[in-house]
Formats: C-alpha cells, structure tokens, sequence
C-alpha cells in the first residue's frame, strides 16, 4: 500500500448535522497503575482530542482515580478492585477498547489483558499489554487466534522483547522485524520510530514520512493509541476500519508534531499533550 492520502480518510469522520455523540463511538482505555497513572491518561486526551462520543477511562490506580479533575469530560472507573474483567468490560459496551499505557505486569493487569484478548471489536494494544504478551506465550496465541481485528503498537524495545531480540537487531532491519511481528502475531502492527512502519497481514507495509525529533519524549506513544482506539470507534459509524484509522492515526499523530514545530512549538519541549491537541485541530481542517 503507497503512502495513503490521510485526510481523504478524515474526510470521513466530518460531523454530519444530525450526528449525536453516539455516532463518534465509545472509547475504553484501560491502565494506569500506580505510579504510572499519566499514560492513561494521555492515551484518554489523544481519544478526547480527536473526537470521539465519549471517553472512557478504567484506571489501576484507585487514587488517582479520583484526583482527575481538569478533564471532568473524561469518564474514570477505579478498576483497582474489580474481580471479574471481563464483566467489566462487557457493561462498558464501548465499540473500540486500547489496553497498555501504563498497565504494569501485576497478576490484575495479566487478567485484564486477558479478558482484552476476547473483546468483539476493534482491539489496540500498546506499552505493558504488550510486554505481558512477550512473557505469556498464551497471550501470543489468543492474540493470533482473534477473529476481531487488533493493532500493537510497539516502539523498538517491546517488538525486541516480543520477537527474542535486541534493539539494535529490530532498528538494523526494521522492515524485516514488522514483517515477523505481523506472521508471528496475526495482526495490524506499528512500528514506532523514526520513519514509522505501518503494517496488516493484507497489505503492503507503508513508511509514514512525516514526523519530527520532538515526538522523542515520554506521553506520545499514549496518545497515539488514544487516537487509533478513537478513530476506530468513530469509524462504527463512518465506515472507517480499524487498518484505516491505524493509518490515519499514524500519519495525523506525526502531522500534528510538523504543526507544533512549524508553529514554534519544539522540536525540544514539545509535550504529549500539546501534540493531541494539535490533532484536534488537523481534523477540523477543511
């Protein structure tokens, strides 16, 4: 596949004047233990800045679960305690749901990714959920064994943990380890990087060649699974599909950095936050 034109598939998601916030979809995100509570929530402005109905939060962290306040738009559940996932992820009825950012290894994050494994529907996985899958080999297989599409969005050191090998092996051949990573796990997959690689079982892998240094700070990679769980869910309604919204997610995620520099904003200092927030506003370009 060339490189896509990423605001001919944006033109999709333009808000019809009839449309309600069911209409855009309804995110889940789950992670945020302690300690590392900021990822879930970066992934949740990445979902929020870009437009879908709602936004859903279900947080590791009982207490900063209740410390969120200056996005009172964003809808936190404290999971902390929750002894069945699956329950839990079933009465959300969300359409798309990213599990990741900041879930940490613990026997609770292991179990939701676990109920993850079995959500009928968009499915992106990101961060820990994917460290989890490098150590379970049986995580690996109710992965391959999907029949709902999923992407894993893995920057250099977790496609080496998921493939068995270095870092610098992955970075030497970086086209040859998107394609094991797709044949070993089924699914769409994108490999975080300079020159991002974005990659599915059906097509040809694409560079995305936009993108900037200052994307090289803690928060990005969140907020881009916000944005791909976002589009996805906006997609139920707009004939988007999950390898569509990874691809415009991907290519508006780095446009969005080419916006802040030429702005004056970064390349150094540029934030996580800033960038879904320059999201925002590419997708309402006309």
């Amino acid at each position: 596949m060339p490189n896509l034109n990423a605001f001919a598939l944006r033109a999709r998601l333009i808000r019809k004047p009839h449309e309600h916030k069911g209409d855009m979809g309804k995110v889940l995100l789950v992670g945020g233990a302690p300690g590392m509570a900021g990822a879930i929530f970066l992934s949740a402005y990445g979902s929020l800045y870009s437009g879908a109905g709602w936004t859903i939060i279900g947080i590791l962290d009982s207490k900063s679960a209740h410390v969120q306040v200056d996005q009172p738009e964003l809808m936190v559940q404290d999971i902390s305690e929750v002894v069945n996932a699956r329950n839990f992820i079933e009465r959300m009825q969300s359409d798309s749901l990213a599990i990741g950012p900041g879930l940490g290894l613990s026997d609770q994050a292991l179990q939701f990714l676990e109920a993850s494994l079995a959500f009928p529907g968009p499915l992106i996985l990101d961060a820990d959920a994917l460290n989890l899958i490098a150590e379970h080999p049986r995580l690996a297989q109710l992965l391959r064994e999907r029949e709902d599409p999923c992407t894993i969005t893995p920057h250099p050191g977790e496609a080496a943990r998921l493939l068995g090998m270095s870092v610098d092996e992955i970075q030497a051949n970086r086209s040859g380890a998107i394609q094991s990573l797709i044949d070993q796990l089924q699914c769409y997959v994108v490999l975080k990087g300079h020159h991002t690689l974005v990659g599915s079982p059906a097509d040809v892998i694409y560079t995305c060649n936009a993108g900037n240094p200052g994307m090289a700070t803690g928060g990005m990679g969140d907020v881009l699974t916000g944005l791909i769980a976002s589009l996805a869910a906006q997609g139920i309604c707009h004939h988007l599909n999950l390898w569509e919204a990874t691809c415009l997610a991907v290519e508006l995620h780095a446009r969005a950095a080419d916006q802040l520099v030429q702005s004056g904003i970064g390349p150094n200092g540029m934030t996580a936050l800033e960038l879904a927030k320059a999201v925002r506003e590419l997708m309402n370009q006309t």
